[in-house]
Protein backbone atom coordinates (compact mmCIF):
# COMPACT_ATOMS: atom_id res chain seq x y z
CA UNK A 1 0.00 0.00 0.00
CA UNK A 2 1.84 3.06 -1.25
CA UNK A 3 -0.66 5.07 -3.29
CA UNK A 4 -4.10 5.20 -1.71
CA UNK A 5 -7.21 7.10 -2.66
CA UNK A 6 -10.14 7.58 -0.32
CA UNK A 7 -13.54 7.91 -2.01
CA UNK A 8 -17.15 8.20 -0.89
CA UNK A 9 -20.10 10.54 -0.77
CA UNK A 10 -19.81 14.08 0.47
CA UNK A 11 -19.87 13.96 4.26
CA UNK A 12 -18.57 10.39 4.46
CA UNK A 13 -15.39 11.50 6.24
CA UNK A 14 -12.93 11.21 3.34
CA UNK A 15 -10.76 14.14 4.31
CA UNK A 16 -10.34 13.31 7.98
CA UNK A 17 -9.77 9.63 7.22
CA UNK A 18 -7.25 10.37 4.44
CA UNK A 19 -5.32 12.84 6.61
CA UNK A 20 -5.11 10.33 9.45
CA UNK A 21 -4.04 7.52 7.12
CA UNK A 22 -1.37 9.70 5.48
CA UNK A 23 -0.03 10.75 8.88
CA UNK A 24 0.04 7.16 10.09
CA UNK A 25 1.90 6.03 6.96
CA UNK A 26 4.17 9.08 6.89
CA UNK A 27 3.25 9.93 3.29
CA UNK A 28 1.93 13.10 1.62
CA UNK A 29 -1.77 13.90 1.88
CA UNK A 30 -3.36 15.11 -1.37
CA UNK A 31 -6.65 17.02 -1.24
CA UNK A 32 -8.33 17.01 -4.64
CA UNK A 33 -10.73 19.76 -3.51
CA UNK A 34 -7.73 22.02 -3.00
CA UNK A 35 -6.57 21.30 -6.55
CA UNK A 36 -10.02 21.94 -8.03
CA UNK A 37 -11.08 25.13 -6.21
CA UNK A 38 -9.23 28.42 -6.58
CA UNK A 39 -9.97 31.49 -4.41
CA UNK A 40 -13.56 32.72 -4.26
CA UNK A 41 -14.84 29.21 -5.01
CA UNK A 42 -13.70 29.46 -8.61
CA UNK A 43 -13.45 26.09 -10.34
CA UNK A 44 -10.29 25.56 -12.35
CA UNK A 45 -10.59 24.36 -15.92
CA UNK A 46 -10.22 20.66 -16.62
CA UNK A 47 -6.73 20.99 -18.10
CA UNK A 48 -5.40 22.81 -15.03
CA UNK A 49 -7.07 20.39 -12.64
CA UNK A 50 -5.75 17.34 -14.44
CA UNK A 51 -2.25 18.87 -14.55
CA UNK A 52 -2.40 19.51 -10.79
CA UNK A 53 -3.61 15.97 -10.09
CA UNK A 54 -0.97 14.54 -12.42
CA UNK A 55 1.85 16.42 -10.70
CA UNK A 56 0.59 15.60 -7.20
CA UNK A 57 0.21 11.86 -7.85
CA UNK A 58 3.55 11.45 -9.65
CA UNK A 59 5.24 10.50 -6.37
CA UNK A 60 5.88 6.99 -5.11
CA UNK A 61 3.55 7.25 -2.12
CA UNK A 62 0.56 9.36 -1.13
CA UNK A 63 -2.97 9.33 0.21
CA UNK A 64 -5.52 11.32 -1.80
CA UNK A 65 -9.15 12.08 -1.13
CA UNK A 66 -11.85 13.10 -3.55
CA UNK A 67 -14.25 11.90 -6.23
CA UNK A 68 -13.54 13.99 -9.30
CA UNK A 69 -14.39 12.20 -12.54
CA UNK A 70 -12.14 14.69 -14.36
CA UNK A 71 -9.07 13.20 -12.68
CA UNK A 72 -10.33 9.64 -12.15
CA UNK A 73 -8.10 8.07 -14.79
CA UNK A 74 -5.04 9.74 -13.26
CA UNK A 75 -5.73 9.09 -9.58
CA UNK A 76 -7.23 5.60 -9.83
CA UNK A 77 -4.81 4.68 -12.58
CA UNK A 78 -1.85 5.41 -10.28
CA UNK A 79 -3.36 4.24 -7.00
CA UNK A 80 -2.77 0.73 -5.75
CA UNK A 81 -5.44 0.86 -3.02
CA UNK A 82 -8.90 2.39 -2.65
CA UNK A 83 -10.67 3.02 0.62
CA UNK A 84 -14.38 3.43 -0.12
CA UNK A 85 -16.29 5.03 2.75
CA UNK A 86 -19.76 3.75 1.86
CA UNK A 87 -21.72 5.33 4.68
CA UNK A 88 -25.51 5.72 4.83
CA UNK A 89 -27.11 8.86 3.42
CA UNK A 90 -28.43 9.95 6.82
CA UNK A 91 -24.90 9.83 8.30
CA UNK A 92 -23.41 11.85 5.44
CA UNK A 93 -26.23 14.41 5.53
CA UNK A 94 -25.91 14.91 9.29
CA UNK A 95 -22.13 15.34 8.95
CA UNK A 96 -22.47 17.93 6.18
CA UNK A 97 -24.94 19.98 8.20
CA UNK A 98 -22.85 19.75 11.38
CA UNK A 99 -19.59 20.51 9.54
CA UNK A 100 -21.10 23.46 7.70
CA UNK A 101 -22.52 24.94 10.90
CA UNK A 102 -19.09 24.68 12.55
CA UNK A 103 -17.26 26.16 9.56
CA UNK A 104 -19.69 29.06 9.20
CA UNK A 105 -19.54 29.78 12.94
CA UNK A 106 -15.72 29.63 13.18
CA UNK A 107 -15.04 31.13 9.73
CA UNK A 108 -12.62 28.24 9.14
CA UNK A 109 -10.37 28.87 6.14
CA UNK A 110 -10.41 26.01 3.64
CA UNK A 111 -8.30 25.35 0.56
CA UNK A 112 -7.33 28.41 -1.50
CA UNK A 113 -8.53 30.73 1.26
CA UNK A 114 -12.19 29.82 0.76
CA UNK A 115 -14.75 29.84 3.56
CA UNK A 116 -18.11 28.14 3.70
CA UNK A 117 -21.32 30.13 3.85
CA UNK A 118 -24.90 28.95 4.44
CA UNK A 119 -25.94 30.19 1.00
CA UNK A 120 -23.75 27.48 -0.56
CA UNK A 121 -25.92 24.88 1.24
CA UNK A 122 -29.36 26.05 0.18
CA UNK A 123 -31.02 25.33 -3.17
CA UNK A 124 -30.28 23.12 -6.14
CA UNK A 125 -26.61 24.16 -6.37
CA UNK A 126 -25.90 23.19 -2.77
CA UNK A 127 -23.80 20.40 -1.34
CA UNK A 128 -26.87 19.10 0.51
CA UNK A 129 -28.85 18.85 -2.73
CA UNK A 130 -25.88 17.21 -4.46
CA UNK A 131 -25.60 14.61 -1.70
CA UNK A 132 -29.31 13.78 -1.65
CA UNK A 133 -29.53 13.44 -5.43
CA UNK A 134 -26.21 11.66 -6.01
CA UNK A 135 -25.70 9.31 -3.03
CA UNK A 136 -27.51 6.30 -4.48
CA UNK A 137 -26.14 6.81 -7.98
CA UNK A 138 -22.56 7.19 -6.75
CA UNK A 139 -22.93 4.06 -4.63
CA UNK A 140 -24.04 2.06 -7.70
CA UNK A 141 -21.22 3.54 -9.80
CA UNK A 142 -18.56 2.67 -7.22
CA UNK A 143 -19.88 -0.84 -6.85
CA UNK A 144 -19.77 -1.32 -10.63
CA UNK A 145 -16.35 0.32 -10.94
CA UNK A 146 -14.71 -1.77 -8.23
CA UNK A 147 -16.69 -5.02 -7.92
CA UNK A 148 -18.33 -5.92 -11.23
CA UNK A 149 -16.95 -9.04 -12.93
CA UNK A 150 -14.81 -6.76 -15.11
CA UNK A 151 -13.85 -3.82 -12.89
CA UNK A 152 -12.71 -0.60 -14.52
CA UNK A 153 -9.45 -0.62 -12.53
CA UNK A 154 -8.61 -4.29 -11.90
CA UNK A 155 -5.22 -3.53 -10.32
CA UNK A 156 -6.76 -1.85 -7.27
CA UNK A 157 -7.16 -3.41 -3.83
CA UNK A 158 -10.48 -2.07 -2.57
CA UNK A 159 -11.51 -1.75 1.06
CA UNK A 160 -15.21 -0.91 1.40
CA UNK A 161 -16.50 0.25 4.78
CA UNK A 162 -20.20 0.67 5.55
CA UNK A 163 -19.66 2.40 8.88
CA UNK A 164 -17.21 4.73 10.54
CA UNK A 165 -16.47 2.05 13.12
CA UNK A 166 -15.36 -0.38 10.39
CA UNK A 167 -13.17 2.26 8.78
CA UNK A 168 -11.58 3.26 12.09
CA UNK A 169 -10.89 -0.35 13.02
CA UNK A 170 -9.12 -0.87 9.70
CA UNK A 171 -7.15 2.36 10.16
CA UNK A 172 -6.05 1.23 13.61
CA UNK A 173 -4.80 -2.04 12.12
CA UNK A 174 -2.68 -0.38 9.42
Amino acid sequence: MRRITVVGSSGSGKTIFARRLAAKLGVPYLELDGMFWDPNWTQVDDETFRARADAATAGDSWVADGNYARARSIVLGRADTVVWLDLPLRTCLWRILRRTARRVRTQEVLFSGNREAWRRHVGRDSLVWWLVTSHGRKRREYHARFFDPQPEFPHLRVHRFGSSAEAQAWLASV
